[in-house]
């Protein structure tokens, strides 16, 4: 490339990841020159500022017309500006948590290295809602991943943390490689690996051989990514890695982590698999015609996710598996495929942020205090710390999705997105429903630990000032748009048009 052609182009679109880089590289380079005997939280400050940054960049962005560079293979539209904005939203919250995180033990203390790997993580994520190309989203989906793997198991001196990391990089190097697999199969059949380019060979396929060779392609795709998002029956890793990691890693692999994870299960299978054709040109497309196969996974992760979190003792493997539910209920917003489906998922991913990410904010708080991550510890909570005990209160309901906070607007916008298809998806409405009811038993059972049980221990809590920030974002967040969704809905409609942008 010459240097006119590189001066050329329009480089300011990938401000936000420039912010985000610059940052990382800085921090790399503090962290060596910096004295040991120095603090290295000032690290994870100088995160936060970069990541409001970055975010602020990307929402001045909104409303403005579809970019690409690079032969289209990043680009910015409304689908890459809303999906980054969870992105940024939850890693700050995520830095929050680890700038207040203070183990017991010592030498588990947060390195500086837990920092800039974070922001790498993040900075994946970012290049993923921006791809249009199999190769650039595969590059986000690795560099999301390997650090993914390393924070994992960050606690060296841990076992269960290295156990951790060891199912974790084994399943989803497997999941990788079968993600690539797919990728393969489509890249043979096409010859590009450009999302649209793709789209427009596919669609006017006719050879019933590729058709053939294109659903192996779905399937393995699908198979790949359901490791990722932790969907049933590829959802076994979840709970032995939330369990072992750090309370803000396991916060992270929850939630910018399954963003991230959606973003490319929608990059791909509705750009790839949307328009092409099963029985020749004007046939209906393979995604509509494997609905049935999405709606068997996503009955199959509510059930298993809110049916086994019931009988665990261990507060994060109780998320784990709820983690698993939700996944299962955002898929049913995927299976529908009806026109507001970029708008149910993305509200209920912004819901799921806030309550998510406020309840493990509070699970820090306990589990440092007591050294266990058993329900148990939140016996007497609220006579021990009313502030904590309310807030986790308001969060557990939220994720129950009672009315009157974002959880339930969150639920209710994909409940009646199953009536909007064609057809219905009447049996998943149902399973929705009662797989709602069934995880009021494990969420109000850590309320009644909280509310009704006396307590062990009637020491008092303080509140690190970055949990309290957490907790301030998440339970307003989580009451607001359960009462006044409408500030997200037309946030997204009057500056982000996701549905017209996402195919031009």
């Amino acid at each position: 490339m010459s240097y006119e052609t590189f001066s050329q182009i329009n480089w300011s679109i990938m401000t936000p990841e420039f912010i985000i880089l610059g940052v990382i590289a800085i921090l790399i380079l503090m962290d060596l020159f910096m004295p040991k005997t120095l603090d290295r939280k000032i690290l994870g400050w100088i995160g936060i500022t970069a990541t409001f940054a970055a975010m602020v960049y990307t929402a001045a962005m909104a409303g403005g017309p579809v970019q690409s560079i690079l032969h289209d293979t990043f680009r910015i539209d409304s689908f890459a500006i809303a999906f980054k904005l969870l992105i940024l939203v939850g890693g700050a919250l995520v830095l929050f948590l680890a700038v207040s995180y203070e183990p017991k033990d010592g030498v588990e203390r947060y390195q500086a290295e837990f920092y800039y790997l974070l922001l790498t993580a993040m900075l994946g994520g970012m290049l993923m809602t921006s791809s249009g190309d199999l190769v650039t989203l595969y590059i986000g989906l690795e560099l999301l991943s390997i650090t993914s793997y390393i924070l994992a198991g960050i606690r060296k001196f841990h076992p269960q943390s290295n156990e951790s990391a060891m199912k974790y990089v084994i399943n989803g190097s497997i999941s990788s490689a079968i993600v690539l697999f797919g990728m393969s199969y489509v890249y043979g059949l096409t010859g590009t690996t450009n999302l649209l380019n793709i789209a427009n060979e596919l669609a006017a396929l006719a050879n019933s051989n590729h058709v053939y060779l294109l659903t192996i392609a779905f399937l393995m795709i699908v198979i790949g990514l359901a490791f990722k998002i932790s969907a049933v029956p590829f959802h076994m890793w979840a709970p032995d890695v939330y369990q072992g990691a750090p309370t803000p890693v396991t916060a992270f692999l929850s939630v910018v982590s399954k963003i991230a994870g959606f973003v490319i299960v929608i990059r791909i299978l509705l750009t790839v698999f949307g328009f092409a054709a099963t029985k020749g040109p004007g046939s209906p497309p393979i995604l509509y015609d494997m609905q049935n196969y999405l709606a068997v996974i996503a009955g199959a992760t509510m059930i298993v996710g809110n049916v086994v979190a019931i009988k665990q003792t261990d507060i994060k493997r109780m998320f784990a598996y709820s983690s698993i539910a939700h996944a299962g209920y955002l898929i049913v917003a995927f299976t529908s495929l009806t026109t507001n489906m970029f708008q149910a998922i993305w509200f209920y991913l912004l819901a799921y942020l806030l309550m998510n990410l406020g309840a493990f904010a509070v699970i820090q708080v306990i589990t440092e205090k007591a050294g266990s991550t058993k329900i148990a510890e939140f016996a007497g909570l609220y006579r021990r710390a009313p502030v904590l005990a309310v807030s986790m209160g308001i969060l557990l309901i939220s994720l129950a999705g009672f009315p009157g906070t974002a959880g339930f607007i969150g639920k209710l916008n994909i409940f009646l997105g199953t009536f909007y298809a064609e057809p219905s998806h009447y049996v998943l409405a149902s399973i929705m429903i009662a797989t709602t009811v069934v995880s009021y038993f494990y969420y109000f059972r850590v309320m009644t630990q909280m509310f009704f049980r006396p307590a062990a221990d009637e020491s008092k809590f303080s509140i690190p000032f970055g949990i309290l920030v957490v907790l301030i974002v998440a339970v307003a967040g989580s009451v607001l748009f359960g009462i006044m969704p409408n500030f997200a809905f037309d946030f997204l409609q009057n500056n982000l048009d996701i549905l017209g942008d996402f195919f031009k």
